[in-house]
């Protein structure tokens, strides 16, 4: 047995700001653990994990021509590695496919992870609807497993500002 911290589990996407990667990194750093940046494809089911850590995954769409194989955008890599230059902490990179609460908690379970973060998503109607329709992940991980969970929070409102579901019930 190691006596190296279990790792820090970080919900990624792409387009996603940096702050959520380098905020996960920062806890990583402080207890010395490792950061495992997890991309959970939805639109694709998980058929089978391999020894190496791959996912094996079928598009939920079956006229879909895509591979068997869960990969990973290099552009989400780079943006990672990115935010990542000049961390000392140790990272990788998992492709997963499912449901993202249910994958990323399932991950936490695999690798006996200290925590889990995500970051909130986007403010206005696009984020609003998709919340409503899919449900968010940080509220299903808070209710669904039993590690704690961090919420990177991105573009915040002032106790002043209107919340953004509210601006799109007018």
């Amino acid at each position: 047995m190691t006596d190296r911290p279990r790792p820090i589990i970080v919900g990624v996407i792409p387009g996603q700001p940096a702050a959520v990667v380098a905020e996960a990194a920062i806890l990583a750093g402080q207890v010395g653990a490792d950061l495992v940046c997890a991309f959970v494809d939805a639109s694709r089911y998980p058929v089978r994990e391999l020894p190496d850590g791959t996912v094996v995954a079928m598009p939920i769409d079956p006229d879909s021509a895509e591979s068997d194989v869960a990969e990973i955008d290099p552009g989400l890599r780079e943006a990672i590695a990115s935010a990542l230059r000049g961390s000392r902490v140790r990272w990788s990179l998992r492709a997963l496919a499912g449901g993202a609460a249910r994958e990323l908690a399932r991950l936490a379970d695999e690798l006996d992870a200290a925590m889990i973060v995500v970051g909130t998503r986007e403010a206005g109607l696009r984020g609003s609807l998709h919340s409503f329709f899919s449900g968010s992940v940080a509220v299903q991980l808070a209710h669904h497993q039993h590690r704690p969970l961090v919420v990177i929070p991105l573009n915040p409102v002032s106790g002043e500002d209107e919340l953004p579901w509210r601006k799109d019930e007018r």
